[in-house]
This record gives structure tokens, C-alpha cells and sequence, in this order.
């Protein structure tokens, strides 16, 4: 291994950060001997905040429909051929009972910008959740709003949200993304919901059309910065509907090295292993735990709408009963010396040593 690489190492996980150069050559330096190390290191720290334990999160996939148009998404609002649907609050609540009693603590609600959901259905839908299951934390991921919006979900019990900034260089914002859409109202967004209290999570794809090691750095200094108590990194697969159908999917190896980085910047972070990752190798959620991940998101939605929300091709665990999925993933972790618990999951607020 470079030895470099090794102090770069060191460093990151003793003061939480390196500067722009040395993150570029880290990056520059992701050789399989120097992941290795990474990991290494990743482990012994989620280790100390975590133990052994991975989170469960409920993912329900709650309606296709999207007012956007992102060039990589494939239920943006141009592709024709992709199947909409809208969950109502009754089946919402019926996927979230069938998770309690599988042990699930957490629920993800997830779905495209779609203005359908007024604020007063999404708050009435989280209140419905938390009366129900008030012992259970409600996530949010329903993209921009405005604060008002964020407020009034904080307010039914919402605990949680997450909005991947997708990338913090604005040039390469403007690739992935059409006019009407910045960089400065995402990342104003996380601000906002940090603000008002939530636990907040941001990420963005790793090896995205046009990505560049100084966008990568550009991402890490802002996540460093806005320091979310969650961050989603998945690789980029292409679908075959968007502008970016003939672009190549992004690497096993690049998305795990930087889980590796950011467990080092935030000791404390939740860090999930995506449903992405376990598409690009079958192995790939646990070899993300490997990595520093300690979070894994099995699909309680209904059977018959899974397979329509379709972000990118190939997607596992479309056919999956919601016990299937948890039992699998169960023993995946514990294959590589981890347990899955019946916990809420909160993050832990830890220095770095």
C-alpha cells in the first residue's frame, strides 16, 4: 500500500477531515490494498459507536408519479412507459402494520415530487403512523419543499428526512438535472431541515454520467460541512428510458471506498447499504457493511406496485415478500458477522477520535 495513502488514512480518522488536495489524492490512491486498510479502519469505528448492530428500515414506495424531470431517474415525469401509481393512507398503514409485526422500527416513506400528496395528506398520513406505531420513527424522503412544508411534517412526528443532494459541484448539478432545477435550492433544503430539528440525510451517486474525482471532493467537503446524521451513497445505474440509458453503471469498488471515508469523516453517521449496491454485485450490501455501512432498507411495499417503481434497471427484490426480504437480509449480515435488531435506529452523536 502507498504510504501515502496509509497517512491519509490515519489522518481522516483522527481529525474528521482532509483538505481538498488530500482528499484528490486519496481518491487518486483507491488501490485494492488501500481499500482494504480503509475498511479496516471503518469497521473499528462503527464498531465503537455501533457494535455489531445493523438498522432495519421499512422502505414503502409510496406513488411513481414525479413532477421532475432528472436526467438519470426513471420515473421522471418524460418517460412514458414507466407505470404510475399512488398508495392511499390506508394501504400505507397496512405495509407499515405487516412491518411492525416483522419487527421493522423505522418507516421510510418514499416517492417522486408529486403534488398529489398536499401537505395536510402527507401530515395527516404521518400522524396516522405515529398513532399507530408510536413507538416507530416516520422518514420522509419526498424531495424539495418549502419550509412551511418541512415544519408542518415535523410537526405531525416525522423524525426523519432524506434528500440526496446528488452532487455539490454546480456545473455537474446542471448535467444531471434540467434548467429549473439548483443546486443552491437542494442543498437550502437540507439547511431548512436541519434547522428545524430533523435527523437529516443527504448523498448522492457514485460514478454518475460526467462525475469527476473534484466533484467527489466537492461532495465530501459539503457533507462535512452540513454534517447530516444520515448519508445514502449508491451506485449509479442507468436506466434505459433517461438520457443517460448508455452510460456506464457506476463501480462496486468506488461506491465502497467512499462509505469507507465517510464513516472515518462522521464516526456517528448512518450510513445505509443500498438496494443499488446489492444490484451491481450480489454481494454487495454485505460487502458495504464491510465497508463502515450499518443501515439496510428492505421494500414493504405492495407486491404489485414494486416493480413500477423502477429508479434504475435490473432493481432486486421487486418479487420479495416483505418477510422474505427480511429473513435474506438477515442472514446476509449475519454471514459477515453482524445482526440485524428491532430498534428505532437513532443516530449517535460522537466525536472523532
Amino acid at each position: 500500500m502507498n504510504h501515502d495513502s496509509k497517512l491519509l488514512i490515519d489522518k481522516l480518522e483522527s481529525d474528521g477531515a482532509l483538505s481538498s488536495g488530500e482528499y484528490l489524492a486519496l481518491l487518486a490512491g483507491n488501490r485494492p490494498e488501500t481499500a482494504q486498510y480503509l475498511f479496516e479502519r471503518a469497521r473499528a469505528v462503527r464498531q465503537r459507536v455501533y457494535g455489531d448492530e445493523v438498522y432495519t428500515r421499512g422502505l414503502i414506495e409510496f406513488t411513481s408519479y414525479c413532477k421532475n424531470d432528472c436526467y438519470y431517474c426513471g420515473i421522471r415525469k418524460s418517460n412514458q412507459a414507466a407505470e404510475r401509481y399512488r398508495l392511499d393512507k390506508g394501504q400505507i398503514l397496512e405495509c407499515c402494520a405487516a412491518g411492525y409485526d416483522l419487527g421493522f422500527r423505522t418507516f421510510v416513506l418514499q416517492g417522486g415530487e408529486d403534488p398529489f400528496y398536499s401537505d395536510e395528506k402527507i401530515a395527516d398520513i404521518v400522524r396516522a403512523i405515529k398513532k399507530a406505531h408510536p413507538d416507530c420513527a416516520v422518514t420522509l424522503s419526498l424531495g424539495e419543499k418549502n419550509r412551511e412544508s418541512y415544519e408542518a411534517y415535523y410537526a405531525a412526528g416525522a423524525d426523519r428526512y432524506l434528500l440526496r443532494h446528488e452532487t455539490a459541484d454546480e456545473n455537474h448539478y446542471g448535467k444531471l438535472h434540467p434548467q429549473e432545477m439548483s443546486l443552491q435550492r437542494r442543498q437550502q433544503c437540507l439547511w431548512d431541515l436541519k434547522d428545524i430539528g430533523y435527523q437529516v440525510g443527504c448523498g448522492f451517486m457514485a460514478g454518475s454520467p460526467y462525475q469527476t474525482n473534484e466533484c467527489l471532493v466537492a461532495d465530501l467537503l459539503f457533507i462535512k460541512e452540513l454534517d447530516p446524521h444520515m448519508v445514502g451513497i449508491g451506485p449509479f445505474i442507468p436506466h434505459n428510458a433517461t438520457p443517460f440509458a448508455a452510460h456506464p453503471a457506476g463501480s462496486l469498488e468506488l461506491t465502497l471506498f467512499l462509505l469507507g471515508i465517510i464513516r472515518l469523516m462522521l464516526p456517528g453517521v448512518l450510513l445505509p447499504v443500498t438496494t443499488a449496491l446489492g444490484t451491481i454485485h450480489p454481494a454487495g450490501r454485505e460487502k458495504g457493511v464491510l465497508a463502515g455501512g450499518n443501515v439496510v432498507m428492505p421494500n414493504l411495499s405492495p407486491l404489485n406496485v414494486r416493480k413500477k417503481y423502477m429508479l434504475y434497471d435490473n432493481k432486486i427484490c421487486t418479487g420479495d415478500e416483505a418477510a422474505e426480504c427480511r429473513n435474506c437480509l438477515a442472514g446476509r449480515m449475519e454471514s459477515v458477522g453482524y445482526r440485524l435488531v428491532v430498534d428505532r435506529g437513532d443516530y449517535k452523536a460522537v466525536k472523532a477520535i
